[in-house]
Parts: structure tokens; C-alpha cells; sequence
């Protein structure tokens, strides 16, 4: 490649596999923290603002995985209709998120759920409501590492198949449709803003394009929600996620998503 471009463009070999893997950080993990072997949960969640865990150990309802290595996070255990979950929160942002996604499916995750809080985009309903990310534009630098250059990165057809009709039954709003990913949240500039509503992009979030890119690379099965809540601090009251910060609703979307994939 030019020397003209960007340093994220060069030598990048989408074919080469990684020197450093998740396996061996967790393995040095586990031995300078005395940490037993065992089992994480099947489905994760991924909490970016923390308040679903927040929530949880508010009412004495999860509890702390006591095999997981990772170096930064705990991961929680709880029950929720009749499920096993593991939940990490505070994992903000698109690398944060993806280096948690590499260790969460060493460890024995197979479903992954993000739901992250986002800016309104487009006008299509009154904050808060949901969105099922069927594709994200990649405003960020972690996708990169993984997929050649592309506009979006996009869920998994199939996941997306089998959630057709996940949420018909819910009291909450799940829309579907496209997020922007950025890196740079205080750089949302009415330029941009406007570019991405002149293709139709419902919110922007942190995560969800690099989890896409992940997911594809790895053949994971990892679903993105945004939970549209604020206006980026545009109007007065903003950011308001509803009881208990939204918390409820959100598990509500993950019961449903979890019981759809383990059906299938």
C-alpha cells in the first residue's frame, strides 16, 4: 500500500492470523491471579453504561463469575426467565468492546448481546426506544483490523432471519434498521450528523460496526441493539432511559433475543 495513506491501511493482511490471541492473554490471566478453570455462561451481554448491572447487583440478583480472567472487567452471573446470563458492563467504546467479544468466546460464550446507548439520528419516534442494528457504518478503527474497507459491517443474515418475529410480543418498541459507529463522540459535527441522515441512519453508537466485523471474521453470533435515549444533549431533560434506567426494558429485549436463538 501508498505511504500515503493513513497508517490503519497499511499492512494489513486479512488472510494472517494474530501472533497475540485471546487464549494465551487469558492463560497468564489466570495464573498470576490464581484463577480456576470453569465455565462462563452461553449467552453475554454486553452493558456499555453499566446500569443493567448496576441494577442487578442493586437487588442482589447477579453475581460475580468467579472464573473469568479477564484483566480489566468482571463478569457477572444471573438468572433471568428461566436463563443463564453473563453480563460485563462499562465496556465502552469499539476496541474495548471487541477485545472483550475475543475473550468472551474463548471462554465459552456462544451468543453475544450488545445493547448500547445511542444519540438520535434520524426523528422516527420519541426517545427511548430500541433498534435491532441490521448494519453500521464504520466510523472506527477496530473494524479495520479485521475486514478490508467497506462502508458497513452488517449482522449475520441468519441471526437476522430468526429474529423476524422476536419482538411482536414485547411492550417495548424495537425498531430495525442502520447505526453509525463512531470513535469520537464529541466530534458529532452537523456535517456528519446530516451525511448520515441523508442515508437513512436511525442513531449513532460506539460498539456495534467492530462487534459486525468481529463476528464475520470469527463466524461468532453477535447481536447489536442500540437503545436510542438522548438527543446528544440538544434539549433540556435529555438522556432519559426511563425506570430504572431502562434497565428493565432492556432485559426484556435480551430474554427475548436469547429465548429466539436458543429455540433455533
Amino acid at each position: 500500500m501508498s505511504k500515503s495513506e493513513p497508517p490503519i491501511m497499511r499492512n494489513k493482511r486479512y488472510d494472517h492470523a494474530s501472533l497475540f490471541v485471546p487464549e494465551n492473554l487469558l492463560r497468564e490471566a489466570r495464573r498470576q491471579k490464581n484463577i480456576p478453570e470453569g465455565q462462563i455462561p452461553p449467552v453475554c451481554i454486553l452493558d456499555p453504561d453499566g446500569d443493567i448491572v448496576h441494577n442487578l447487583l442493586a437487588s442482589c440478583r447477579a453475581k460475580v463469575n468467579p472464573y473469568w480472567a479477564c484483566y480489566h472487567t468482571k463478569l457477572y452471573n444471573f438468572e433471568y426467565e428461566g436463563i443463564e446470563f453473563g453480563i460485563i458492563g462499562c465496556a465502552v467504546g469499539a476496541s474495548f468492546a471487541v477485545l472483550i467479544a475475543e475473550e468472551l468466546f474463548v471462554s465459552g460464550c456462544q451468543l453475544l448481546i450488545s445493547v448500547t446507548s445511542s444519540g438520535q439520528i434520524l426523528p422516527r419516534q420519541k426517545t427511548p426506544f430500541f433498534v435491532l442494528i441490521e448494519r453500521a457504518l464504520r466510523d472506527e478503527g477496530t473494524s479495520y483490523h479485521y475486514l478490508p474497507p467497506s462502508d458497513y459491517a452488517y449482522i449475520n443474515k441468519e441471526l437476522l432471519a430468526i429474529l423476524e418475529d422476536a419482538f411482536s410480543g414485547l411492550t417495548i418498541s424495537v425498531n430495525k434498521g442502520a447505526t453509525w459507529t463512531t470513535d469520537a463522540p464529541f466530534r458529532e459535527t452537523g456535517v456528519a450528523i446530516e451525511q448520515a441522515q441523508s442515508h437513512g441512519i436511525l442513531a449513532v453508537e460506539m460498539e456495534a460496526s467492530a462487534l459486525y466485523a468481529f463476528a464475520q471474521v470469527s463466524h461468532k453470533a453477535v447481536i447489536c441493539f442500540a437503545h436510542v435515549t438522548n438527543q446528544m444533549g440538544n434539549i433540556e431533560g435529555d438522556f432519559e432511559k426511563g425506570e430504572a434506567n431502562g434497565s428493565g426494558d432492556a432485559l426484556e429485549l435480551i430474554a427475548a433475543t436469547a429465548k429466539t436463538w436458543l429455540s433455533t
